[in-house]
């Protein structure tokens, strides 16, 4: 998410991503009453107040972005009788010092477990590898560690900001793998300007880890890296930007489908935006026969009259939707499609254009913060809507996919993530909903269960194809 006022601005509800700490102090309790008057006069949310020992109050106010940060300050500062003691940025706060640290599992309070986790009985077990090195599974922490490997090249939706900057968000990921699928994973950022750079350095880590989760990699290097890596490693490699969109998405299209009564194989569904996230939602909804799939990319429809050399990525929507041969733009690409996905940017979407649709049509717009088009601004006939945002109905959030995956592939030392993992993974998350409503089709992300059904899902299938080690 962005922290500059221009994309602030186009917020519309206060959000914990922008909210501020703030500690104020008064003589009289009406004072501080005032203050919260203030704070609720000029939109600021009050996610929690309480009481220091001196006597001072500290709030939680969530914002709607920097500049509304700045109205709050301003109203706190005319406040009659109010004290202002602190007021600091809470996200900034939250990652002061990181957000991960390195815990151990075993004991060294003394010699003599000292002389069994390090030197001289760790030469033991390191023997005991190199003798057979499948006891690396069982003997060291890789059965539960997975790389979340980053060049910074297209991080959110900020883009090519680098390693360093992409850090914050690696270690976000490292903390949701562990929260919510009890996974070790280590942000790696590197400095690498080549796919086949990229490519070497997820080889030469590899013995590290039980996976490697490719994240915010730019289209189309991506494509070939994790092709190129899933052939020639012999642990799973997901592509969450890819894969972990796609799974939640085909889930929440399989139960948005219900509540509309109309069948996939019937759909017309217009993809705006071609890059990871767009190409491989479009061909996981190809594997479960969605009718007919029309990509828009910057330049307008892909089609096969297009001018421009086009990457294969892209052309695949022309080998493989598009059955009508459309032509033109995003407005023409809505005309009597069934569903919307959005996977491009803040507001490019115009709200009359989906009036076009199908009757009961189905809106994901997935731009995060700010979507393609608010769901305010929906027309009558459209019956469902998504979008990437905790605070709508319908939140299309990887963090439902991704630690299930992986602890499923994990549990079972599994060799490969394959498309059949996936669509049982996105099965077991539709199936988290069996009644779906417009409101409600897909879980929330702190839902108890979710990781564990998606892991059992895509274990079995791991089990049932061979792709595990013995």
């Amino acid at each position: 998410m962005s922290n500059d006022a221009s994309s602030s601005k186009r917020l519309t509800k206060p959000s914990a991503g922008y909210a501020l700490n703030i500690e104020a102090a008064a003589d009289d309790a009406a004072d501080i009453a005032g203050a919260v008057r203030a704070i609720a006069a000029c939109g600021g949310d009050i996610r929690s107040m309480s009481t220091l020992a001196d006597g001072a109050r500290r709030f939680v106010v969530a914002c709607s972005g920097v500049e509304h940060q700045q109205a709050v300050r301003a109203a706190l500062a005319t406040s009659p009788g109010v004290r202002v003691v602190a007021i600091t940025d809470a996200t900034f706060d939250l990652h002061e010092g990181g957000k991960i640290e390195v815990t151990p599992r075993v004991s060294v309070t003394n010699a003599d477990e000292l002389a069994m986790a390090y030197t001289p009985g760790v030469g033991r077990v390191s023997t005991a590898i190199a003798e057979d090195v499948s006891k690396v599974w069982t003997h060291t922490g890789r059965s539960n560690a997975v790389a979340v490997l980053s060049d910074g090249t297209a991080v959110l939706g900020l883009g090519n900001i680098g390693p360093e900057a992409a850090m914050p968000v690696m270690e976000g990921k490292a903390v949701l793998f562990k929260q919510f699928g009890g996974v070790d994973a280590y942000p790696i950022c590197i400095n690498a300007k080549t796919v086949d750079e990229i490519i070497a350095v997820a080889r030469a880590i590899a013995p590290t880890f039980g996976g490697i989760n490719l994240e915010d990699i730019a289209a189309p290097a991506c494509f070939e890296i994790e092709e190129r890596l899933q052939a020639e490693l012999d642990i799973p490699v997901f592509h969450d930007d890819q894969h972990g969109t796609a799974i939640v998405v085909l889930a929440a299209m399989q139960n948005a489908a219900k509540v509309v009564g109309k069948s996939l194989s019937d759909m017309t569904v217009a993809v705006v935006g071609t890059g990871a996230a767009g190409v491989a939602c479009a061909k996981l909804l190809h594997l479960v026969g969605v009718a007919n799939i029309i990509g828009v990319d910057r330049t307008g429809i892909l089609h096969e009259g297009r001018g421009d050399k086009l990457v294969p990525s892209k052309q695949w929507f022309v080998d493989n939707g598009n059955r009508e041969g459309r032509t033109g733009g995003v407005a023409e690409a809505l005309k009597g499609a069934d569903v919307l996905l959005g996977l491009s940017g803040p507001g490019v979407i115009e709200a009359e254009w989906l009036v076009d649709m199908a009757d009961d049509a189905i809106v994901f717009a997935m731009a995060n913060p700010v979507p393609e088009v608010m769901p305010e601004l929906m027309p009558s006939n459209v019956a469902v809507v998504a979008t990437g945002r905790s605070d709508y109905a319908n939140q299309i959030n990887n963090v439902l996919a991704f630690p299930g995956v992986f602890r499923g592939l994990l549990d079972v030392r599994a060799t490969t993530c394959n498309d059949s993992m996936k669509l049982a993974a996105a099965a077991a998350l539709a199936a988290f909903v069996p009644n779906p409503t417009a409101d409600r089709v897909v879980p929330g992300a702190f839902e108890p269960g979710i990781a564990e059904a998606v892991a059992h899902a895509v274990s079995a299938v791991a089990v049932a194809q061979g792709c595990v080690r013995g």
